[in-house]
């Protein structure tokens, strides 16, 4: 792990990243963006699936919409956040906050893509993939919102005092 770390510190992007004051800006500045696509997207239909917003609007329209929203927001904060790394990977690498948020991150996506996967295995003939994700037990819906809702919630919670305590 420490070859890697070495290795990544060395890169021109990593000192870029470094010395880069627009370009670390610019960057953050898209991480911020990313996250608040997916947990503005996310936080609604985690609380739908658990039946706590919405209850009376069916599930697939709104996956429909939000579902890719949340994918792309994740997209843009994985890869944004790849970059900010790469500023400090020693100092992220040996921070428990850090690893939290990346133990959170973990357990976000493979609850979705578990999900997601469950309702694709389950699919009905001619059913799309928010369609068989409403098709899901009402108890395997609200599983997944309470993973995911904690899962992004304490990403988002580790990320913010990461960044103003450094820990």
């Amino acid at each position: 792990m420490e070859t890697l770390i070495t290795f990544l510190e060395t890169l021109p992007l990593s000192e870029w990243m470094r010395v880069s004051r627009w370009g670390y800006a610019l960057v953050n500045t898209a991480h911020v963006a990313g996250l608040a696509l997916l947990v503005g997207s996310i936080l609604p239909l985690d609380l739908r699936l658990l039946g706590i917003w919405q209850r009376q609007e069916p599930l697939a329209p709104l996956a429909r919409v939000l579902v890719p929203c949340a994918a792309s927001g994740l997209v843009l904060a994985l890869s944004s956040g790849l970059l900010l790394f790469l500023a400090g990977p020693a100092d992220y690498a040996a921070a428990p906050l850090f690893l939290a948020k990346m133990g959170l991150v973990t357990l976000g996506v493979v609850s979705a893509l578990l999900t997601h996967a469950l309702a694709a295995r389950n699919r009905q003939a001619g059913a799309d993939a928010a369609a068989a994700l409403a098709g899901l037990s009402p108890r395997r819906l609200r599983l997944a919102g309470a993973v995911s809702l904690v899962a992004w919630s304490g990403a988002l919670v580790c990320g913010r005092l990461l960044a103003f305590t450094g820990e």
